[in-house]
Formats: structure tokens, C-alpha cells, sequence
């Protein structure tokens, strides 16, 4: 742990250079649970998939940003896939649409409270919508559309003492990646002193579509496909123009990379990890 945030001391599993958090759903939510029950605990939570891990093989820094993080879970099968092969036979695929309001849910009793920052316009108005007819009790005490482009200072002081006076459990960001990845660890690290004086522990959680999962505004994919492995079809079929590049490019990168790296063929350090176990 360092003075900015905190991580989990669950093992890892090294994907690239990325450090996958060793969880299956269960255990994810069991883990940030108890977090936020850690007075002044403060960290974030990325959901990583082959996108963030290829994204990461060129930037060090967003390597060191994932690898950082308080969990990073599985979003993307081949993540389990890998851990499998390393001996975690629990680990499991804990995809943000799925996380999310299994976390919401599993928070009611205690009430747990939430701030929905992120999305297009008016999405997280009809995100928060969506999810107080669902669960009339919910908690969420602030939502913010931010603006396409890095806050200004006083923007950033503005959030922080809406944090402070809020007060939120959970943080959920609902950027692409790797912006929301960028902008959780550095938020944290500049203002990370002021945001620890709520009583309780908070945990920022960069979910990317969920948010429009959840609002309704995006299909996701039929039960029968997730988990297979080719998920991405299905995505890709819903909005060709944005991520046939995106695919063509990461998928076959990937797998190379992960035949290199299961090979011997090629060592791949993970920067920036805290002192974890790890595989």
C-alpha cells in the first residue's frame, strides 16, 4: 500500500505485463465489500480485457496504472484462460455490465451509496433512472456528464468536494478505456489526501459501456455467447464502424503475445506492481 491508494493483496496473474486479479464474481464482489468498510481506504478497480492489455503494451505508463490498481478483474475470457493455464482453476470472467448491478444490488442492505460520472449526454440521467426502477431503495447521490477533455483545476476541486460532502461508496466511471483508467489514478493521486477524510473506504470502479448497458442503450450480448470466447463478435456486429479496427488489431496481438509468453519465448515484467502474490 502507498499513501495515494490502496490494492488488494490477492494473487495476480501475469497477462502481458498486466496483473489480473485472481477472482471470479464471488470473490470480486466479497473483496470490494469489505473495502469500503476500511476507514480512509481509497483505490480503483479497473475491468481489463485483451483492449486494455494490448493497450498497455506500448504505453508503460497505463501498464504501471492498471497494474497499480486496487483489482483488476477479468473482463475478458482469455484473461481466465491464462489464469487456468497458471493454476487458478476458480478465476472466472467478471464482465462490467454483469459486475455493476451485482454490486448495486448486493449494496442495498447495507446501504451502500454511488456516483455515476461518465457517458455521453443524458446517459447517466437515464442510467440512474433505470436503476432506481429497478431498485427503488439505491443510493445515488450524484451523477455528472463530464466534458470531453481533461477537467480544469478548478473542475477537479469542484469533483473532490463533491466526493467530501457526498460521500459515495463507490465511484463508477464510464469512460472508454484508456481514458477512465487515466483519469481514476490521477484523480486519486492529486487529490487523494482531501478525498480520505470520509469516515469510510472508496472505491472507483472504470466500467466503460456498462453505463449503456444499464441504461438500455446498448444490446448486450445473448447469455449463450458470453464467456465462449467470442464475445467480441457479437460487439463488433453491433457497431462495426467503431471496433472492426479495434479487433483486427488487438485480437491477433494478443494471441501472439500470449503464445510467447506461455512458450517462454518472451518475459513480460509487471511495472509498477505492488508487493502482491502473483503468477
Amino acid at each position: 500500500m502507498n499513501s495515494t491508494h490502496s490494492a488488494s493483496t490477492l494473487p495476480r496473474v501475469n497477462v502481458l505485463g498486466i496483473g489480473i486479479s485472481d477472482v471470479n464474481m464471488g470473490t470480486a464482489l466479497t473483496e470490494v465489500e469489505a473495502a469500503v468498510e476500511v476507514p480512509g481506504l481509497l483505490g480503483y478497480v479497473t475491468v481489463t480485457g485483451v483492449h486494455g492489455v494490448i493497450e498497455s503494451q506500448s504505453d508503460h505508463d497505463l501498464q504501471c496504472i492498471h497494474n497499480a490498481s486496487y483489482l483488476s478483474i477479468p473482463d475478458g475470457i482469455p484473461m481466465v484462460w491464462m489464469g487456468w493455464m497458471r493454476g487458478h482453476s476458480t478465476m472466472e470472467q467478471v464482465c462490467g455490465p454483469e459486475f455493476m448491478p451485482a454490486l448495486l444490488e448486493r449494496g442495498l442492505p447495507a446501504k451502500r451509496r454511488h456516483f455515476l460520472w461518465g457517458g455521453g449526454d443524458g446517459v447517466v440521467e437515464q442510467l440512474s433512472a433505470a436503476l432506481t426502477e429497478r431498485h427503488p431503495e439505491l443510493e445515488i447521490v450524484g451523477t455528472c456528464t463530464p466534458p470531453f477533455r481533461p477537467l480544469s483545476d478548478e473542475e477537479e476541486l469542484e469533483l473532490v468536494d463533491q466526493i467530501i460532502r457526498l460521500r459515495p461508496h463507490f465511484f463508477w466511471v464510464g469512460l472508454s478505456t484508456p481514458k477512465q483508467e487515466r483519469f481514476m489514478s490521477g484523480f486519486i493521486a492529486r487529490h487523494g489526501d482531501k478525498i480520505r477524510s470520509a469516515s469510510h473506504g472508496l472505491l472507483f470502479f472504470g466500467v466503460g459501456a456498462a453505463f449503456d448497458f444499464q441504461a438500455g442503450l446498448v444490446q448486450e450480448a445473448p447469455s449463450w455467447i458470453r464467456g465462449s470466447g467470442f464475445e467480441w463478435l457479437f460487439r463488433m456486429a453491433m457497431d462495426p464502424k467503431r471496433l472492426w479496427r479495434r479487433y483486427l488489431r488487438n485480437n491477433p496481438r494478443f494471441l501472439a503475445g500470449m503464445l510467447a509468453q506461455l512458450s517462454g519465448l518472451r518475459h513480460y515484467p509487471m511495472r509498477g506492481l505492488q508487493s502482491q502474490d502473483q503468477a
